[in-house]
């Protein structure tokens, strides 16, 4: 095979996301998957949050995923509800959508953006030097590449080959979960008992019966069988209610550990390959896919050579704090869902925190995404968080903030005097909008902010600089995120 600029290890929705970023800055990117096709067995992750919403939106493709899956104003913090209807957002909700549909519909962009995908294929091994990467392939071929990145899941061979610690904390807990046919009427809906939580559902599809069970014991390796979640079963419920044919089977524990870094020279690890947690509140997905636009069009700059190679270093500075605090918030949920009365005592003290207004916000906004902030500084309150989706008016007439996105180019968004700030040196790299904008500024947590004059806006929607009134910072601000003049 010829090369690529990148190769991407991993067709989930962290490597897909992470493909198109990449072909959308016309990046030579390819994408090597070990299944032979898209379809995911299972359903896995079960949607998308607010913010992941947004960062499709701004890509010009949320409304694939809205028209397929089912709108739902809740978000949770260890089963406790959290209504979100009413943070600041075009997006106040979460979508309820399963893995394998988010995946189909994914790769159908990338698909359209002409990326290749080689199914039935995986990385076995690399050497990189400081020229690039040799990829070798499971089917005898290799990649020569600039980067290699590693979207390859928790147990990421990438990221064990390139020597990247995986720090964290033991399972304390761990669950089967599994589709499969029941002989019996089973014991629908979700219990907590002394062992852990358990649930039956039937699959939307009126066949099929998703199962979870805590384990008894923990330690098992190597993949589960149906005897295991049969013995499983027996312990909870007194019957396996004649569990058969099944689908698939997987075991899950709640296992922490977040990569020590992001970047090993040539090669970087996102998604699940840099860190795993605990499922609920259902943020891994999330993480995954915002890790990518935030790498894409860094990414993208490097190998353009627009800008130097230590770009790549903000990605782990920005993103692994994020994470981190996705592993401390699951943790505290895992703690919150033990079943003793104790824990049941402190659940009761939680759930009447955060139905004030002040807590729930706050909770709400960071399980959604919507409250990141990544740390470029001080000044403008704006600076390093998402830039809202506003309603503009120009003059080629209204436009909102998110369709400037879609091209994903860096745009300098002019609130006030029109044709005020010269960035000519930039011309062909950061888009220049003069625009105005009557409303209020609100931001998740933080509420209404002063308006800006002018905003940077950064490519994955985060602002870079806020101005004034002046151009103090800005060009400053250019040739940090977007090369030299």
């Amino acid at each position: 095979m010829a090369g690529q600029a990148v190769v991407v290890a991993g067709g989930g929705p962290t490597g897909l996301m992470l493909a198109g970023e990449l072909a959308l800055a016309g990046v030579d990117v390819a994408v090597v998957e070990q299944r032979a096709g898209q379809d995911l067995v299972g359903s896995r992750a079960g949607g998308l949050h607010a913010r992941t919403i947004e960062v499709l939106d701004q890509r010009g493709i949320a409304d694939r995923f809205l028209s397929q899956g089912q709108v739902a104003q809740i978000a949770g913090f260890a089963w406790i509800p959290l209504d979100i209807g009413d943070l600041p957002t075009r997006h106040p909700y979460g979508l309820a959508l399963w893995q394998n549909r988010i995946e189909r519909l994914l790769a159908g962009w990338v698909g359209e953006l002409g990326v290749p995908i080689h199914y039935g294929r995986e990385v076995t091994g690399f050497a990189q030097d400081a020229a690039g990467v040799d990829v070798a392939l499971s089917d005898g071929r290799s990649l020569r590449a600039d980067y290699l990145v590693g979207c390859d899941g928790g147990r990421s061979p990438i990221r064990k080959a390139a020597g990247i610690a995986f720090p964290g904390w033991d399972p304390s807990t761990s669950h089967l979960i599994a589709e499969v046919e029941v002989a019996e009427e089973p014991e629908w809906g979700t219990r907590r008992d002394a062992l852990g939580i358990h649930g039956l559902s039937r699959l939307e599809d009126g066949g099929a019966v998703r199962v979870m069970v805590t384990e008894q014991r923990l330690g098992a390796t190597g993949e589960p069988t149906l005897r295991d979640l049969g013995e499983a079963l027996v312990a909870v419920y007194g019957t396996d209610f004649g569990i058969h044919s099944p689908t698939w089977i997987s075991r899950f524990s709640d296992m922490a550990r977040q990569a020590a870094s992001y970047r090993k020279g040539r090669v970087l690890v996102a998604g699940d390959a840099a860190h795993v947690h605990y499922p609920t509140g259902g943020q891994g997905l999330q993480l995954g896919v915002q890790d990518a636009v935030n790498l894409g069009w860094k990414l993208a700059q490097v190998v353009k050579g627009v800008s130097p190679d230590g770009l790549l270093d903000t990605y782990h500075t920005e993103r692994h704090p994020v994470a981190a605090r996705v592993l401390r918030n699951t943790m505290a949920q895992v703690a919150l869902l033990r079943t003793d009365d104790r824990t049941d005592a402190l659940r009761d003290a939680v759930s009447e925190l955060l139905g004030m207004d002040e807590p729930r916000k706050r909770v709400a906004a960071e399980m959604s995404g919507l409250d990141i902030r990544y740390d470029l500084g001080d000044g403008h309150p704006l600076l390093g968080r998402r830039v809202p989706d506003l309603d503009l008016v120009t003059a080629d007439g209204p436009r909102r903030v998110f369709t400037l996105l879609h091209d994903a180019r860096p745009v300098l968004l002019n609130l006030g005097e029109p044709g005020g700030l010269d960035i000519t040196p930039w011309v062909d790299r950061v888009r220049s909008i003069d625009a105005t904008y009557a409303g209020d500024w609100e931001l998740p947590v933080l509420g209404r902010v002063a308006a800006p004059a002018a905003v940077l806006i950064r490519p994955d929607g985060y602002a870079a600089w806020a101005g004034d009134g002046t151009d103090a910072g800005l060009r400053e601000a250019l040739a940090t995120w977007f090369g030299s003049p």
